[in-house]
């Protein structure tokens, strides 16, 4: 730490330790000298004036922290410090909070660009035929900064979007590579706009999100669809609006072909599902989510895309030489017999000639593509036969297999499958497995999923169960139990203190170096916060040693996963898990006690530990009541 950034820090604890005493004095005063009890003030001005004071300290710890993070040589928590330092202080001082997003905007840009270098590099390595790359995407700064910048400022976001999108500009080569990589996305700059809306729209600013979104609206193709498939969640009528003005522009573009149409269909009837096809028939399939059900549209808007797509689909074809459509003829073919399901259904009169149109492209298709089975063209439209019986299915290939080996990863796959499901026979094919490692790990990864299953279904019961009982790691029996406790916290309050001191032994037992601890340990002081603050802040101090014994503990991992990987497959699961952050932990704590959640966030010696409590504590006093409850749900 620099000399400057010391002195500012110790001036602030000087400052603080001042503003925070004063908190008392009234008080104190007002029992030594009765006799002056008519000049006393009223209980509202105190109020205010402490409410003040606290506003006062907590604008100090902010401004201390924005400081400190200048000098961070690590320019992704730079950037990030600094922008939600802006964001923590935007209410009350906007020129300040400028200034912040504006120097959190130049760290991202360092970062992206180092990140785009070493990508750029390991690209070079795949071409050389250097061996197997992972190419690492890194994180995203810019769009982290854009999200806050957004939901503040919209014209310091178009600022910043521009100097993204001229970036983007000069960047050809990987721009043509983001194309070959994703074809059916919008271009960089668009992309760009519909992701940050998205994450807009995820913080609950629907409005804003439109903002940015509008400009790239224009065209058909995966980003916007999926966008406006994600707004329609929030509002329908903005998003069907949306999509009935994009089937107008679809309408009247020469350049619409049979894969606009597809992708159009993707926001009437396979939301989050866009299958796309080149001229030599090879799909493209987008999944954002898993299979989702059509959303409940309009007639008229259902019907008008169906005449749309009835315009386009019925074009004649250039002639061969002549035929630049993203489709070609091949996957014209594909398209029609996609949809033509769809039109048999919703407008029987349309479907005749579209299997006119189908028949006469028939010559240009191989055999082989024509085949009824084409899983691509069926994708979303028609039910799944395979996954219609799953037994019978697993024992057509149970038949087949020759080896213990193969049977074992048979009874994995479906397992996994029956599990995700709910279906209590994945259990029992479980202790099917002979190969005894396998068998244990199939467990452990299924016994996560249970648990899973239980909170989601509220079963205290069931998730304490599994939490006693479950092949679980230390960090997801302690998710189990702190799950379980927050299920029973207002009905059976002694039972959740029993939980949670279960979550606090199985806590102890991981190992004192490994940040696990100090994120098991969290989530049990934001279970005790409103059943034992006195237990509540003692575990918090217990984070704070765990903490600094844990060199990669950044005090905001949210998620708890589970992995298997078999010869078959490989698959992750994912647990959310907001309680073992040091966000949540202390915006609770620092409610109740301002003075020893500062003093708290002041023992981490990590920076990104101390900033996540700092700016905890801040948005504690800061932030509106609304802003807190949105931020917990």
């Amino acid at each position: 730490m620099s000399r400057r950034t010391g002195t500012v820090l110790a001036a602030t604890s000087i400052f603080l330790s001042f503003v925070l005493t004063a908190l008392f004095v009234p008080r104190v005063a007002a029992q030594e000298k009765p006799v002056k009890a008519k000049a006393t003030k009223p209980k509202s001005e105190e109020a205010e004036e402490a409410a003040a004071q606290r506003r006062t300290v907590a604008i100090s710890l902010v401004l201390s922290l924005a400081d400190e993070a200048k000098s961070f040589k690590d320019q992704t928590r730079r950037a990030r410090i600094q922008a939600r330092a802006a964001d923590v202080l935007w209410e009350t001082d906007q020129d300040r909070a400028r200034e912040l997003f504006h120097r959190a905007w130049d760290a991202a840009e360092i970062a992206d660009n180092e990140t785009a270098k070493q990508r750029a590099e390991e690209l070079k390595k795949m071409e050389g035929g250097g061996g197997p790359v992972v190419l690492r995407g890194g994180p995203d700064l810019r769009s982290e900064v854009l999200r806050l910048v957004a939901k503040r400022d919209r014209q310091l976001g178009e600022e910043f979007l521009k100097d993204f999108d001229e970036a983007n500009r000069k960047a050809t080569d990987d721009a043509d590579a983001q194309r070959r990589l994703n074809p059916t996305g919008a271009d960089p700059g668009a992309a760009k706009r519909l992701q940050l809306a998205r994450r807009l729209i995820d913080d609950g600013q629907i409005e804003r999100a439109m903002q940015f979104a509008a400009p790239a609206l224009t065209g058909v193709n995966q980003d916007s669809i999926f966008f406006l498939s994600v707004l329609r969640e929030k509002s329908a009528q903005l998003a069907d609006t949306a999509f009935a003005t994009l089937l107008a522009r679809s309408s009247s573009d020469p350049m619409s072909d049979a894969n606009t149409v597809s992708g159009l269909s993707s926001y009437v009837f396979t939301p989050f599902l866009y299958v796309t096809f080149d001229p030599q028939g090879g799909a493209n399939q987008s999944r954002m989510r898993g299979n989702t059900p059509p959303p409940p549209v309009t007639p008229e808007l259902r019907n008008n895309f169906l005449r749309v797509a009835y315009q386009i689909l019925m074009q004649p074809m250039p002639a061969p030489d002549q035929d630049h459509t993203t489709s070609g003829r091949i996957g014209k073919f594909l398209v029609i017999k996609r949809v033509l399901p769809l039109f048999d259904q919703y407008a029987a009169d349309m479907a005749p000639a579209l299997r006119t149109q189908m028949t006469a492209l028939t010559s240009y298709v191989p055999p082989p593509l024509q085949d009824e089975s084409n899983a691509a063209v069926s994708q979303g439209i028609l039910p799944d036969e395979s996954a219609a019986e799953p037994t019978q299915r697993m024992q057509e290939r149970l038949d087949q297999a020759k080896t213990s080996a193969e049977r074992d990863a048979i009874y994995a796959d479906y397992a996994v499958s029956l599990t995700a499901k709910g279906d209590p026979q994945g259990r029992e094919l479980v202790e099917k497995i002979e190969d005894t490692e396998l068998r244990k790990n199939v467990r452990a990864y299924t016994d996560f999923e249970w648990v899973q299953l239980a909170v989601r279904k509220k079963d205290a019961a069931e998730v304490a169960r599994l939490a006693k009982n479950g092949e679980l790691t230390s960090i997801q029996r302690v998710w189990a139990y702190t799950n379980a406790a927050k299920l029973v916290a207002t009905t059976e309050r002694p039972h959740a203190v029993e939980l949670l001191d279960e979550a606090l032994k199985e806590s102890r037992r991981i190992n004192g170096s490994d940040p696990d601890r100090a994120r098991a340990l969290t989530a049990v002081a934001v279970g005790f916060a409103d059943l034992d603050q006195v237990r509540s802040w003692e575990t918090l101090a217990e984070v704070v040693k765990a903490a600094n014994s844990a060199e990669d503990f950044t005090g905001e991992d949210s998620r708890v996963t589970s992995k298997l990987q078999t010869r078959n497959m490989v698959v992750m699961s994912n647990g959310n898990a907001p309680d073992f952050d040091l966000l949540t932990a202390f915006r609770v704590l620092a409610r109740a006690d301002l003075l020893r959640a500062v003093q708290l966030a002041k023992g981490f010696t990590g920076e990104a530990a101390r900033a996540v409590a700092t700016l905890a504590v801040a948005r504690a006093v800061l932030e509106k009541p609304s802003e807190g409850l949105a931020a917990a749900n």
